[in-house]
């Protein structure tokens, strides 16, 4: 293999790079939003349970609904429960490119369906939705993509996983020092729950 046949395998090669450094990240960085919401969920359920034990025992009702429902209204504000707020979603996407020092973000949202992995979760009278957001933007390197998840999630603009990121260099020959390197195209799923929405559609 001669020095032109090299020089043609280049440009693809770091596309492929790329593209395997993408990847890596995105899994990353979803297997950490999961592990994290799983846990959640499970201390969740258990705080649940423990407070049924002393519904049943006790009977005051009133002392274990006064002390959940900061909570839950906390999770309200977020837009993780009760109708979807795309507004503020589009105000975290905002923020978080400002933070991040990005060059700008394109978006696209899908209709709201049926979280598919909703079973998992054993989730009951809950039902659990998501709605699909595809994101186009350019970064000066790869190290951008975390910065700027780590910001979209520090905005509490609502609970979202990222489900996919493709990453491509730019071949800007470095005309311009501080210029974008990488174009990123990702899919996020923004995850909303309605509670008792499952026992109305039952009993209409």
């Amino acid at each position: 293999m001669n020095q032109s046949d090299l020089q043609a395998l280049r440009i693809p090669l770091l596309v492929l790079l790329a593209v395997l450094v993408a990847g890596a990240l995105a899994i990353y960085y979803t297997d950490r939003l999961m592990v994290a919401e799983r846990r959640q969920l499970v201390q969740q359920q258990a705080q649940f349970k423990q407070a049924q034990v002393r519904l049943q025992k006790s009977g005051d009702e009133k002392d274990i609904i006064v002390g959940y429902l900061d909570r839950y209204r906390q999770l309200e504000r977020t837009g993780f429960i009760g109708e979807e707020q795309r507004i503020n979603w589009l105000d975290g996407l905002r923020l978080a490119n400002q933070q991040a020092d990005l060059f700008g973000v394109d978006y696209q949202i899908g209709t709201q369906r049926a979280y598919p992995f909703a079973a998992e979760f054993n989730p009951g009278q809950i039902e659990l939705n998501q709605s699909l957001m595809q994101l186009r933007f350019r970064l000066l390197h790869e190290g951008d993509l975390l910065r700027f998840f780590d910001a979209l999630t520090r905005q509490g603009a609502g609970v979202f996983t990222v489900d996919q990121c493709l990453l491509r260099r730019i071949d800007n020959r470095g005309v311009l020092r501080y210029q974008p390197n990488v174009n990123a195209e990702c899919e996020l799923s923004w995850i909303t729950v309605k509670v008792g929405a499952a026992a109305e559609r039952k009993n209409p």
